[in-house]
């Protein structure tokens, strides 16, 4: 497949410097691009790589427009991150393969569920009682919808995710767990992307809530009663303990963990591998982690840092000692 550069920016805008017959068959990065592929630039410190790229044509900002215009032709937008996404919506919709629409043949739908008529349901899914998917939303394989959760329009929920399983709720009884049943559901807003293998779980009494234009990574797991706000994103592998609240506009960086009944503000982002351990209600960037270091030096460092609370108390009783002379 190729697309001439005039036909890219017929589409997606921007200013051309250069060739607009020049034929592109391909995307990739600024240092393998070849000679009929496109690449960007979204960081100044990648900008040694854009003078030395073979790409056809890079997307750039006007920042880099004399360097790129240079080397060969440019796209200038002002957002080439954001215009290199939509042009790989391009590029994807003039691929010849597509998805049918409908349910396959292999998934299980209950007659109680509602799937709109222009929703796709992969191989081997289940749609569960009283389930509801919008519309243009995409169910790859294997996904499960519990019972009356559901699933807003043009969502895509990628292989393995389940939908609805039972919260982890359990009352202590002499020594052994009695199972708090999970009377809530799931739902989901609209424009939704659920990554394989992440897991929402029900609510336990009042529902587990995914606001519109939420983006999860791969094997994420979301609590019962969790509430995530619109447009948060969370990488692979985060995990959110129950009845935490996320605010809207959010980002959590891979592994990071927000512990139970915590409060995040909207636009608060927190760094990997964080550990969330108290409500933040007001927006910023948050890291919460011990530095990476030789094992023998963490060791040292850890044996210190379980003495820190006798430290701190031989300091008070030094400095009311000072007080008294």
């Amino acid at each position: 497949m190729t697309l001439r550069l005039a036909t890219v920016v017929e589409a997606l805008g921007g200013e051309l410097r250069g060739d607009a017959n020049l034929a592109i068959v391909g995307l990739a990065p600024l240092q393998s691009a070849g000679p009929g592929q496109i690449s960007f630039l979204s960081h100044p410190k990648y900008q040694q790589q854009l003078a030395s790229s073979l790409a056809g044509c890079v997307i750039v900002s006007p920042q880099f427009e004399a360097l790129a215009v240079a080397r060969g032709s440019c796209i200038v937008t002002d957002q080439p991150y954001l215009y290199f996404a939509r042009l790989t919506q391009l590029w994807k919709q003039s691929l010849a393969t597509s998805i049918p629409l409908g349910v396959h043949p292999s998934a299980v739908i209950d007659p109680s569920a509602t799937i709109d008529p222009s929703a796709t349901i992969g191989p081997l899914c289940v749609v569960e009682a009283g389930a509801a998917i919008g519309a243009q939303t995409t169910l790859k394989s294997r996904v499960t919808v519990g019972e009356r959760c559901s699933v807003g329009a043009r969502c895509i929920l990628h292989s393995g995710v389940v939908i609805g399983a039972d919260g982890f709720g359990f009352a202590p009884n002499a020594g052994t767990w009695e199972k708090i049943e999970q009377l809530g559901a799931v739902r989901i807003g609209n424009d939704v992307e659920i990554g394989a293998n992440t897991c929402i779980d029900r609510g336990a009494l009042e529902d587990t809530v995914i606001g519109d234009g939420v983006k999860l990574d791969n094997l994420i797991q979301i609590g019962h009663n969790v509430h995530v706000g619109a447009h948060t994103a969370m990488a692979g592998c985060v995990g959110v303990a129950g009845s935490a609240h996320i605010g809207e506009r959010c980002t959590l960086g891979g592994g990071a963990i927000v512990l139970g009944h915590l409060t995040l503000a909207d636009e608060v982002n927190v760094s990997a591998a964080s550990v969330v351990t108290r409500s933040i209600l007001k927006p910023g960037h948050y890291t919460g982690m011990f530095p990476i270091d030789t094992n023998a030096t963490w060791e040292k460092n850890a044996a210190t840092v379980k003495h820190l609370s006798s430290l701190r108390d031989r300091i008070r009783v030094l400095e009311a000692a000072l007080k008294n002379t």
